[in-house]
């Protein structure tokens, strides 16, 4: 057992996880930290975590390009691409709308108010999409796009077309799907005491996202810009924005409603 969990003198052994009940004081916690951040702090961290986020989605998108594997196989593949954004948010240090998700649980259980819940889910979706649309133009200025003779390009079309073709009801429902295994990841995150705990954390729910084809609203903000950079004619404002009110809907309800609350149900509610 943990050392703040048996009282014992003894140094927690780095393969040794956090109890689920501890996990849900840790992220509780963690939430209140999150609230009372300055606000030039949380856009900082959000736009770092936008770009990390759209530096998974680059590495997804060369990653299948060309795959002779299958579907499964190849979706699996570029979701343990995929997996780089989140570790590089959770090891590096970053703000990231759909984790923060989690801080449902200090607001129901009293530790911040709406209004803190509502300026940091503000500022730092703000942020994230400053960091990924800038991602998305620089990989465009830089020619990653062009990457296998325009290979890259047509896997970067096709997957913005994808997104455009969801209805919003199937957009809401990938969205929510997708968080709980977001939030999940972040949560099997704070079980972890090692770095290498972490990343184990983080591929195997992160993948298995991107395997079953679930919808992310930051990574859409990277995906969608740039197929309009690109000059693909489908991504118009008014379609981006189809795509990701719904996403962020779902993200909201899947990572706030099925993860925290339902976590802060079994083990915080007094």
């Amino acid at each position: 057992m943990a050392q703040e969990e048996t009282g014992s003198d003894a140094q927690p052994s780095a393969f040794e996880a956090h109890t689920p009940a501890r996990i849900a004081e840790l992220v509780e916690t963690s939430g209140v930290g999150k609230a009372h951040l300055p606000a030039l702090k949380i856009l900082l961290l959000a736009v770092l975590a936008g770009a990390f986020i759209s530096f998974g989605a680059m590495v997804f998108t060369v990653t299948v390009t060309g795959s002779d594997l299958g579907l499964g196989p190849t979706r699996l593949l570029g979701g343990l691409a995929f997996s780089l954004g989140l570790v590089l948010v959770v090891v590096g240090g970053a703000e990231l709308f759909t984790g923060n998700s989690l801080m449902v649980m200090a607001w129901v259980d009293g530790k911040i108010g709406i209004s803190a819940l509502a300026r940091n889910w503000g500022l730092v979706y703000l942020g994230n999409l400053a960091g990924a649309v800038a991602t998305a133009f620089i990989a465009w200025r830089a020619g990653v796009l062009e990457i296998g003779g325009g290979a890259v390009l047509e896997t970067a079309s096709r997957i913005a077309l994808g997104k455009f073709e969801l209805s919003f009801e199937q957009a809401f429902w990938r969205g929510l799907l997708c968080n709980v295994l977001v939030c999940l990841a972040v949560w099997l995150c704070v079980a972890a005491r090692s770095v290498p705990g972490k990343i184990l954390a983080i591929l195997f729910p992160i993948s298995a996202f991107v395997a079953i084809g679930l919808e992310h609203s930051i990574a859409n903000m990277y995906f969608l810009p740039l197929a309009a950079f690109a000059g693909v004619a489908e991504a118009t404002i008014a379609a981006i924005a189809g795509n990701i009110l719904p996403v962020t809907l779902g993200n909201m309800v899947g990572g706030g409603g099925f993860v925290a609350f339902i976590y802060w149900m079994i083990y915080r509610r007094p």
